[in-house]
């Protein structure tokens, strides 16, 4: 969404001069990042996080205050809803503010215009080169192991978690970076998807077009919870067998379904938050 017409919040604007991030004195940052447009972004995703999805964040101080780490998240929703609240979520809730950057998807950025705004808020085109870049520049990382795959859950699905790739883990241990596991609940919901047409995506250099229960292609307000917990680290340096590795992403597999579990217990009113213990 152009953002260029969009007021910045004041107290926006003040948070994102709190950034930790080198920015030049045009507000620039090495990876173009745009402290304007961000703070243009970030007033109109604010109003989504705290108004139309109301959403509901846990486990926030496991997010590390600085240095290199990944967000490892479960995918839900037809279209990346849950990504953009976990990037207000760091923003608004951290203290100092963090600003997460994630992989776009390649015909994201082949969009007119698409992929020099996506650019100046942070995210970048999902190379393997660009993550380790970000996380040896001491950047939050927000990673979705089941990929586009994740996304295409139909509704029913969404709370669902299939086949991690390996790779961030990889990433993780080669550049000494903490895996930071989270889940979201609820993004299924705001866009319940019944079908997708991928052949029609393919027109379009998309993987796929959701099509969701009521049709019109918007977003319902619904509550969405955010469970992060305590960071995760292992031995080696990424050069290890595949046998081992495999091991290892299944152990953060793991605790992101139980994350999952422990959202929609909180979701349907079986679980108080006070009694919610993430480690």
């Amino acid at each position: 969404m152009p953002t260029r017409f969009l007021p910045t919040n004041p107290a926006i604007a003040e948070r994102v001069d709190r950034l930790d991030l080198p920015f030049s004195s045009h507000g620039i940052d090495p990876y173009g990042v745009d402290k304007r447009e961000l703070g243009r972004f970030f007033t109109w995703l604010g109003w989504l996080y705290r108004r139309y999805f109301r959403v509901e964040v846990y486990g926030i101080e496991h997010v590390p205050e600085k240095g290199g780490a990944m967000l490892v998240s479960n995918h839900q929703g037809g279209v990346a809803i849950d990504a953009g609240m976990v990037l207000a979520s760091v923003f608004f809730e951290c203290e100092p503010p963090r600003l997460a950057q994630g992989m776009v998807e390649k015909f994201l950025a082949s969009l007119p215009g698409a992929g020099r705004f996506t650019a100046k808020v942070g995210q970048v085109t999902g190379l393997p080169k660009h993550a380790r870049r970000l996380l040896e520049d001491d950047r939050l990382l927000m990673v979705y192991p089941e990929g586009a795959r994740g996304t295409a859950k139909l509704h029913h699905q969404s709370d669902s978690l299939v086949r991690f790739g390996t790779g961030f883990l990889r990433l993780a241990l080669s550049t000494g970076s903490p895996i930071v596991p989270l889940a979201v609940v609820g993004a299924g919901d705001a866009f319940p998807t019944v079908a997708n047409l991928y052949k029609l995506g393919k027109l379009f250099g998309a993987p796929y077009i959701p099509i969701p229960r009521y049709l019109l292609p918007i977003p319902r307000p619904t509550t969405i919870q955010i469970l992060y917990s305590a960071p995760m680290t292992f031995e080696g340096d990424g050069t290890e067998s595949d046998d081992v590795i495999a091991g290892y992403v299944e152990q953060v597999r793991l605790r992101i379904k139980w994350l999952i579990e422990q959202g929609r217990k909180l979701r349907e009113g079986q679980l108080d938050p006070n009694d919610l213990e993430l480690t």
